[in-house]
């Protein structure tokens, strides 16, 4: 069945490596919200009020796309987030003009946990990530809303693979 694959956990929570791995093992088409955005608009792309007006821009070539994927027949693992009600209402936007299925990949990952994860993104600099301090993950997860049963998603709560040493005592300074 045809299904659209969408995201919902804090920064550092994992969502773009499960997003990866799960387009890679079932042959799906992977659309980045952070690629499209670096690719586009690397330059504009500065602070959050950047991020989300030119989210904005890029939500209304990307949603058309997904839905005639959609409709086309061929399943599509959407990163864009998903982490507040607001923003999963675009994906039911999106749903609406389909018959797709749909799963809500829910990540639940400590919060010292992401903060490591974006420590060694901070310093590995991925395609698409953008440095975030830890003040920042602050600012950015007190947006943060689980999804509810009320909102109607088919969530699938995914269990964090971090390995038990990497949760530290204390959480490592965000630095650069």
């Amino acid at each position: 069945m045809t299904t659209l694959h969408f995201f919902c956990g804090k920064a550092g929570a994992g969502k773009s490596t499960v997003a990866a791995r799960l387009a890679q093992a079932d042959r799906l088409v992977l659309l980045s919200e952070d690629v499209w955005l670096s690719r586009l608009y690397g330059d504009e792309l500065k602070t959050f009020d950047d991020y989300i007006r030119l989210s904005g821009k890029l939500k209304s070539v990307i949603g058309p796309l997904t839905v005639d994927l959609l409709n086309a027949g061929q399943s599509v693992v959407l990163d864009f987030q998903a982490n507040t009600r607001a923003g999963r209402a675009w994906f039911s936007a999106l749903l609406a003009q389909t018959q797709a299925e749909h799963v809500l990949h829910f990540l639940e990952t400590p919060d010292p946990v992401c903060l490591q994860r974006i420590a060694k993104r901070n310093i590995e600099r991925p395609e698409g990530s953008h440095a975030l301090t830890e003040a920042e993950f602050v600012h950015i997860s007190s947006y943060f809303e689980a999804p509810q049963a009320t909102e109607g998603f088919n969530v699938r709560v995914e269990q964090d693979e971090h390995d038990p040493g990497e949760l530290p005592p204390t959480h490592p300074g965000m630095g650069s």
